[in-house]
């Protein structure tokens, strides 16, 4: 495994902006939420826009990522997809609930961590932190890295929502 993400990040470094997104490529699947931080933990409260259920990521040739997911409203799970543009390497333009600059902060077979800065319909700015996993858990490790990154971005540990306990949404 470690061979595998030294391979691809040597490869990102050195290809071009297309071939650095098929690099990303063997990523695409079935991911799940495991915990998402946010400067306003409205925004991930049930019925916020982005309490939200990851499913499926697809990373595609032409610079862009897919994201399946399902967010709550009133007990009820909806379906969702967004679309990302990539603006840069491992950093993306997603347009929902406002405008967001969304960074992949660290990638592995088993394990991504990403932010989002998001500014809304009336202009107000959150900053989000994600972890989201191939498995029903994560290892201590990620988790430790996921707060190191909430910690950094100045979100409270009490801003912190884990998504595994309370997963009821379908399955892809």
């Amino acid at each position: 495994m470690k061979v595998l993400l030294l391979s691809v990040v040597l490869g990102l470094l050195y290809a071009g902006h297309s071939e650095a997104q098929l690099l990303l490529k063997p990523f695409s699947g079935e991911w799940k939420t495991h915990y998402i931080a946010a400067s306003n933990k409205d925004k991930i409260t049930e019925g916020g826009p982005f309490h939200a259920y990851v499913r499926h990521i697809e990373f595609h040739a032409n610079d862009t990522v897919d994201l399946d997911f399902y967010v709550k409203s009133d007990g009820e799970c909806v379906k969702k997809q967004v679309t990302g543009v990539r603006q840069r390497i491992f950093v993306y333009h997603v347009e929902y609930a406002g405008e967001n600059e969304v960074t992949i902060l660290h990638l592995s077979p088993d394990a991504i961590i990403g932010s989002i800065h998001n500014v809304d319909e009336e202009g107000k700015e959150t900053d989000l932190v994600g972890v989201l996993g191939k498995r029903d858990q994560i290892s201590d490790l990620v988790y430790q890295k996921f707060k190191k990154e909430t910690e950094d971005k100045g979100i409270p540990e009490e801003n912190i929502v884990n998504f595994s306990d309370n997963d009821d949404c379908p399955e892809e």
